[in-house]
C-alpha cells in the first residue's frame, strides 16, 4: 500500500459511563491492533476524537506490563503513537478529503458521545458520499447511527453490519448502564445485522462499509479495511 493512503481513526472522548462515575473510554486493543495493521501495511494513520486532546482509555483494557496483547504492548512503547492519543485532533479541525478510510474503535465510551456528535454524523456522511471506506468495531458502530447515505437514508440501512451483540452486553453486565443497546438500534435502522458466537472473531464487509462484532474482531476488520482501500485505488 502506498504511503499516500491515510487512514483516520476517530475515538471517543467519553471517560465515564454517562452520569455514572465508573471509568470507560476506548478499548485499547481495538485501537492498537488496527493501528499497527494499517501502519505495517504502509498507510499513514492519524488519530482524532470528538473533543480533541487526550483520549480516555478504558482501564479494564489495560493489564500490567507484559500481560497485554502484543499490539497494546507495542503501542505503549511507541512514543509517536502515544503522543497521538495524548493530543488527538478534534474532528471539527480536519477535512475528510485527506483520507482513504475512517475507522471507529470501540469501548463503552463511544455509546455516549459518538451518537450525539452532529459533526461526526456529518463527517461520515460526507466521507461515504466521497467514496471513502467507513469502518468500525465492537461499540464503534455507535458512531454510524446518525450517518446518512447519499439518498438521506441511514448509512447502515439494507447493508450488512456487525456490532457488539445484546447478549455480549448482557454478559458484560452493562445492559442497564448503556444509553441504548447497539444491536437493537442497528436493527431498528434497517441494517442486515449479522453476528457470530459471542466474543469470537466476526467481521463483515459490505462494499466500502466494514464492521466487526467485538474486540476479538479488530484484526479482521483492519484486514477487510485494507482490502477495501486497495480495491478502491
Amino acid at each position: 500500500m502506498s504511503t499516500t493512503n491515510k487512514i483516520l481513526m476517530i475515538l471517543t472522548s467519553q471517560a465515564t459511563m454517562g452520569d455514572d462515575p465508573r471509568p470507560t473510554g476506548v478499548w485499547f486493543e481495538e485501537l492498537s491492533t488496527p493501528y499497527y495493521a494499517f501502519i505495517d501495511a504502509g498507510a499513514q494513520v492519524e488519530i482524532a476524537s470528538i473533543a480533541g486532546g487526550k483520549i480516555p482509555i478504558d482501564p479494564h483494557s489495560l493489564e500490567s506490563e507484559g500481560k497485554n496483547p502484543p499490539s497494546v504492548e507495542r503501542f505503549l512503547k511507541d512514543a509517536s503513537a502515544m503522543q497521538k492519543i495524548e493530543s488527538s485532533i478534534k474532528i471539527s479541525d480536519l477535512s475528510i478529503a485527506d483520507y482513504s478510510a475512517v475507522f471507529l474503535p470501540g469501548g463503552h465510551g463511544t455509546m455516549w458521545d459518538l451518537p450525539k456528535s452532529t459533526e461526526l454524523a456529518s463527517l461520515l456522511s460526507t466521507a461515504w458520499a466521497a467514496g471513502k471506506v467507513i469502518s468500525a468495531v465492537c461499540h464503534g458502530p455507535a458512531g454510524l447511527v446518525n450517518a446518512k447515505d447519499v439518498n438521506g437514508q441511514p448509512l447502515v440501512a439494507d447493508r450488512r453490519v456487525a456490532a457488539f451483540t445484546n447478549s455480549e452486553e448482557e454478559a458484560a453486565g452493562l445492559t442497564e448502564q448503556v444509553p441504548f443497546l447497539l444491536e437493537t438500534r442497528i436493527r431498528e435502522l434497517g441494517a442486515n445485522y449479522e453476528s457470530g458466537p459471542d466474543f469470537q472473531t466476526f467481521a463483515v464487509r459490505d462494499g466500502k462499509l466494514v464492521t466487526g462484532q467485538n474486540p476479538a474482531s479488530s484484526e479482521e476488520v483492519a484486514r477487510l479495511v485494507l482490502e477495501a482501500v486497495r480495491e478502491a485505488q
